[in-house]
């Protein structure tokens, strides 16, 4: 089992940046995917990036595509999300999470088995 730690949240202007870091501990991390997620008020958890297992394959969703920038180092069992030129519909709990899998990539949140507390993000306008 894994444990995930988020950090880095807070309340920013909107055109604001911000860079969450997800810390794991446990199992092996350079093994598995690690994806970002977020959940605004009244809204289901949805899909943010995830990253590959070396770093080498990224997806992003629409919506923050060319903004939010995802990274990891695998020597840290530290995944990141730098998010630039934030927008009030930014607003959320942010969450990292693993895939359930080794070797897996996957944009899906039902594939994703470990989660950590979320880290709120506030953008104001």
């Amino acid at each position: 089992q894994v444990q995930l730690v988020e950090s880095g949240g807070g309340a920013v202007q909107a055109g604001g940046s911000l860079r969450l870091s997800c810390a794991a501990s446990g199992r092996t991390f350079s093994n598995y995917v690690m994806g970002w997620f977020r959940q605004a008020p009244g809204k289901e958890r949805e899909f943010v990036g995830c990253i590959s297992w070396g770093g080498g394959t990224i997806y992003y969703a629409d919506s923050v595509k060319d903004r939010f920038t995802i990274s990891r180092d695998n020597t840290k069992k530290t995944v990141y999300l730098e998010m630039n030129s934030l927008k009030p519909e930014d607003t959320a709990v942010y969450y990292c999470a693993q895939e359930r899998a080794p070797y897996k990539m996957s944009n899906r949140r039902g594939d994703f088995g470990s989660w950590g507390q979320g880290t709120q993000v506030t953008v104001s306008s």
